[in-house]
């Protein structure tokens, strides 16, 4: 089964923490990947002190729109380097989350053929979790689930940056 977890608002990548959390309490194999970001959340060592393998990309630049072009290649390279490591190992999970996926594959940032055909031939065996903002409608169309995170209202909207262990 596929789930997405998207929307402008906070929890995305919370609700995959949590929801590996609870495979992994099950006696279920998690890996948990993350697209755009450094390793450095701090949801990743409550995850592996369970027993669930984490993967970074190698190289990570900060936000897309501050990118160079250059940046954009190294970046969108180490995302499809993680990608056909997910591929190649997919049949030792039972769950397996992608982390910012959704916006790696809006911003054409990985190899978009590779992950649908991920989708169809893994999401029949396991679970696949995909987070993001605006995910593309083919990622609609290829989940089971479909959550939306809507922002009301947030600190960061009067200028409040993010904190540790609460926003990372």
């Amino acid at each position: 089964m596929i789930h997405l977890y998207c929307g402008d608002g906070k929890g995305k990548t919370t609700a995959a923490a949590g929801l590996a959390a609870r495979a992994a309490g099950s006696g279920m194999k998690v890996l948990f990947c993350q697209f755009f970001k450094d390793g450095s959340s701090s949801e990743l060592e409550s995850l592996r002190r369970l027993g669930i393998e984490t993967r970074n990309p190698s190289a990570v630049f900060g936000l897309y729109k501050y990118m160079t072009e250059e940046q954009r290649k190294e970046t969108r390279d180490a995302h499809n380097e993680l990608l056909y490591g997910v591929i190649a190992d997919a049949g030792k999970y039972d769950l397996i989350v992608l982390d910012e996926a959704v916006s790696t594959y809006r911003y054409q940032m990985l190899d978009r053929e590779k992950l649908i055909s991920l989708l169809k031939t893994e999401g029949q065996s396991r679970e696949i979790v995909l987070t993001g903002r605006k995910p593309m409608d083919e990622l609609v169309e290829a989940a089971d689930y479909v959550t939306e995170m809507k922002k009301i209202k947030h600190p960061f909207d009067g200028g409040l940056t993010a904190r540790k262990g609460i926003e990372y």
